[in-house]
């Protein structure tokens, strides 16, 4: 009998047993990922005839497919000790992967139905480079998580996970920004790491630097997307809609974040540091579509973020403890919560004029 394949077997049952990432995956809150669907003979009817430059650009780029060969295990790729790693590590970390190949692999789910529904050849054919991105990027955390003997079951995930119903704008915001945010969130880390790699726990970071290139370009076709109608970002209700998806974004990361001290400590970040840097990065980013953007260095900017996160570890306590006490307690929370909520909806925002051209280029 190999005794190293025993004892590998034997961690893998063992995490396996405490982490059901599928579960994990398919469970539907308010922190965690969704699956959407949307309006998509809407989508299908766009004319992108008013950014038609930008976008034979962009879609030249995506069709090159400059990661083609990047999101394959190489020499760089260290194995990991799963069962040496710190409990509460190990936890959150697995949390972190679980809920990022979730996120991928909505993206991928909603862009092949995109473009399986779709008969308009350049909504079509962006939304086939995107599905093949995130399908790479998904797999490529669940490889990850295979080592540990815990990898997400994404065949079954599909038909048993919830759907989210969004209008198409809903859509264009809430993805432009996942995606921009995303490119934020793995520069950021990756740049911290460069820096410091004795923080580097993992091999996956090395891959982030061209990964969140991947996410850049996703962005920058919602951009254009929401270029062609610009009642999408100038009407007063829709600037409104827009100030609530940034306000709803940040404080999701907020909390989510916060609810991973150790991940975090292993890297060598602190929580509040780095969400604010994502915030900065994703907020100037933006500006090339959004004409609003958070004032994430106002007074109750803060205290309003902390609040909201303290309401949540308390719904969280208060599910745990069940029963009617339990409930009025999540209530209670739940109301917490949603006041955090709005004194941060009610923050006055930051305005500028859109400029001419939304194309950028990665340059963090």
């Amino acid at each position: 009998m190999n005794m190293h394949n025993s004892a590998h077997d034997e961690l893998h049952a063992e995490v396996a047993g405490q982490f059901d990432t599928t579960a994990m995956a398919t469970e539907t809150t308010l922190l965690n990922p969704r699956f959407y669907t949307t309006d998509f003979d809407e989508i299908d009817r766009i004319d992108v005839t008013p950014v038609r430059k930008e976008w034979d650009a962009l879609l030249a780029q995506m069709k090159s497919d400059p990661n083609k060969g990047h999101f394959k295990k190489t020499a760089d790729w260290n194995q990991i000790d799963w069962e040496g790693m710190e409990p509460g590590l190990k936890r959150e970390f697995i949390d972190f992967l679980v809920s990022s190949c979730t996120a991928e692999f909505s993206g991928c789910v909603l862009y092949k139905e995109m473009k399986r529904r779709g008969n308009n050849p350049d909504i079509c054919e962006l939304f086939s480079y995107m599905s093949r991105d995130e399908a790479r990027h998904a797999g490529f955390i669940n490889d990850a998580l295979r080592e540990a003997g815990v990898a997400v079951n994404l065949g079954f995930l599909t038909k048993a996970k919830k759907y989210t119903y969004f209008r198409p704008k809903f859509i264009y915001y809430a993805t432009y920004l996942s995606e921009k945010i995303g490119y934020a969130r793995y520069i950021t880390i990756y740049r911290h790491l460069e820096a410091h790699p004795e923080h580097r726990f993992h091999p996956i970071f090395k891959w982030f630097k061209e990964w969140c290139n991947d996410e850049f370009s996703h962005g920058e076709a919602f951009a254009l997307l929401m270029k062609t109608d610009p009642k999408l970002t100038q009407s007063f209700v829709n600037k409104l809609w827009i100030k609530f998806f940034l306000t709803a974004v940040y404080s999701t990361m907020w909390v989510r974040d916060h609810a991973r001290p150790e991940f975090h400590k292993a890297l060598g970040v602190d929580i509040e540091w780095y969400d604010q840097e994502v915030f900065r990065k994703t907020s100037t980013i933006s500006r090339q579509i959004f004409p609003i953007e958070l004032d994430i260095d106002h007074p109750r900017w803060k205290p309003r973020l902390r609040a909201m996160e303290a309401a949540f570890r308390d719904m969280d306590a208060a599910k745990r403890q069940g029963g009617i006490v339990g409930r009025l307690k999540g209530w209670a929370a739940g109301a917490r919560a949603t006041l955090a909520f709005a004194a941060l909806y009610t923050i006055p925002v930051k305005r500028h004029a859109l400029p001419a051209s939304v194309r950028l280029e990665p340059s963090y």
